[in-house]
């Protein structure tokens, strides 16, 4: 095994020794779909190390990558059958290694994601566990008995259902017993209580971090502990529940000894976590604790849901406000936030909050500066440096994504919805939406692939390309590159203390971010209305004899009115 040499932190002065991630930028990569080196249709390492000089341009610090371990690929690489193996659909080892120690050579970390919340139901920890009531691994998994006075449940262990629709619970007919699975049929979940799962599961990091990644993004982890009660009595649906049990902070604090502790550089560890609070990030990310870095959290993101995730509802541009806000404050003293509008589960960016026909570039780069103005690590989800749109596929066959798809059939076949709505809800917020794949140029398959791509690249890519981008007069990419830049030579914009004005304003998004004297000044207004004069007075005041640093517009002189989708950022005297 090649050990990669890590990348130091020497380049990090700006935040006068805080932690390298607090003035970094990490982008995410979606292997299946970012760039194909073998032509059978699907991404793969050398792909990606074919573009690293492309990241290394863009200025970012680190790479996430989504999964890349051998995988039976029911839900794109999240269902793991092997957690110390690259899928042969992705390259091997060595070409890990390779990616790893080009990626270093460029000063870009490479973080790896981890799913450890659930195995595939071909990991051989499963097929063991699911072969007898009596295998040494049948507590590795949550296994419970048919409850037969659940009358309404049909026997089911409880009300839980899966997040990719249907019940929580699968029967296995060799041992007559229901195991748990969060999430798919086919993605069982680890029982944490067992110390020998926790074990195994450490020493597997272990041995990444010895190979030289630099860190993990955790899959769902606040669901490893499991609220027991619930697990094994009366309970509610996961609609009106979170499952994560009190014993997640003995875990990540346990985690956290036997993998990084004493360990030379920090490594980067970002946990997913439905369903939580400042109040439990906090916690989470105390670095007296000893938990993890920063977390996603999903309260912003969820706004704009009705009923369920594809049931959109318009952008409450205040709601949103206060919401960022909200987690701004509390994490402003203890903790840290991570700060996304674009991953691989979630829509794209500028069709769900701005206006991706009459003003991408202007709605594509006011949130760009909107989101990486703030107080936290930003994270870039591939394309987003271009303002990639949603696709509209006409039909469901075209899609990939397994919650999109369990969705349709349960929707059209159970709840007798027509297809054509069900379709519209597909379309505005499924999953696919993020895994099209990557547009580098307007040839065929966009340059992705010299092959047939495994999900279809958006017809749109002729228009919408890196290439064309690049070449532009405006640029999203190039606006990017300054936002990294911003963050990486301003102390402010990585550490500064955040301020929200005008918050119940329907168009205008304006804070400041002060530190050590120096105060920025962010103005957005994110809509396709001009906002004419006068301006509020909380922003006017301010903007008098302002300094600009960088907009979306060419600058106007006195600044009266904001034209749509306008975004500045001013330097304060």
């Amino acid at each position: 095994m090649t050990s990669s040499t890590p990348v130091t932190d020497s380049a990090q002065d700006a935040t006068g020794g805080a932690p390298w991630w607090t003035s970094a930028v990490v982008y995410q990569v979606y292997p299946r779909s970012f760039a194909d080196a073998d032509g059978d249709g699907i991404g793969d390492l050398a792909g990606i190390r074919g573009k690293l000089d492309y990241l290394a341009e863009l200025g970012v610090d680190a790479l996430w990558l989504s999964p890349v371990y051998p995988s039976p690929q029911h839900d794109n690489g999240y269902d793991i059958k092997d957690y110390e193996d690259i899928d042969p659909v992705f390259g091997d080892l060595a070409q890990f290694d390779l990616l790893l120690a080009e990626a270093h050579e460029r000063g870009i970390r490479i973080v790896m994601d981890l799913v450890v919340n659930h195995t595939s139901d071909e990991h051989p920890w499963f097929l063991e566990s699911k072969s007898s009531l009596t295998n040494p691994k049948r507590d590795w998994y949550w296994w419970r008995k048919p409850n037969a006075s659940n009358g309404p449940l049909n026997g089911l262990p409880n009300a839980w259902g899966s997040f990719f629709s249907g019940p929580a619970w699968t029967l296995d007919e060799t041992t007559g017993e229901y195991y748990l699975h969060l999430f798919a049929v086919q993605q069982p979940d680890l029982n944490w209580e067992n110390p020998e799962v926790r074990q195994a599961v450490y020493a597997m990091m272990n041995r990444w971090l010895d190979r030289g990644v630099d860190g993990f993004r955790m899959d769902v982890i606040n669901f490893i502990a499991k609220r027991v009660d619930l697990v094994d009595g009366p309970s509610p649906s996961l609609d009106d529940s979170c499952p994560m049990g009190p014993q997640i902070h003995d875990y990540l604090q346990e985690m956290h000894a036997a993998v990084f502790a004493g360990r030379p550089g920090e490594h980067l560890t970002v946990g997913e976590m439905p369903g939580v609070t400042t109040t439990d990030a906090v916690l989470f990310t105390d670095p007296a604790r000893h938990e993890v870095d920063m977390i996603f959290q999903f309260e912003h993101v969820s706004l704009d849901q009705g009923a369920n995730k594809f049931d959109a509802l318009p952008l409450n541009l205040p709601a949103l406000k206060q919401n960022l806000a909200h987690w701004q404050r509390d994490l402003a003293d203890t903790g840290w936030n991570s700060l996304y509008l674009n991953n691989h589960d979630q829509p794209r960016l500028v069709s769900r909050f701005g206006n991706d026909a009459a003003y991408r570039y202007e709605s594509a780069t006011l949130w760009a500066l909107v989101l990486h103005l703030q107080r936290g690590t930003p994270y870039i989800y591939q394309g987003e440096e271009i303002g990639m749109t949603n696709v509209r596929f006409d039909s469901i066959a075209d899609y990939r994504d397994i919650e999109s798809l369990n969705h349709y059939r349960e929707a059209v076949e159970e709840f007798d919805r027509s297809p054509a709505s069900v379709l519209a809800g597909v379309h505005a917020m499924g999953r696919d939406n993020a895994r099209t794949p990557m547009q580098w140029d307007a040839s065929p398959n966009a340059g992705f692939s010299t092959g047939t791509p495994w999900l279809a690249v958006n017809p749109n890519h002729t228009e919408i390309n890196v290439a064309a981008d690049r070449a532009g007069e405006r640029s999203v990419f190039r606006f990017y590159q300054e936002l990294i830049q911003l963050r990486h030579e301003n102390p402010v914009v990585a550490l500064g203390d955040f301020g929200l004005l005008e918050p119940d304003h329907e168009q205008l998004y304006a804070f400041t971010r002060s530190l050590a004297g120096e105060t920025l000044l962010v103005v957005a207004n994110a809509a396709d209305a001009t906002l004419a004069a006068p301006l509020p007075a909380a922003v006017a005041a301010v903007l008098t004899n302002a300094e600009r640093v960088l907009g979306n517009y060419p600058p106007q002189s006195p600044v009266a009115s904001l034209r749509p989708w306008e975004a500045t950022l001013y330097r304060l005297p």
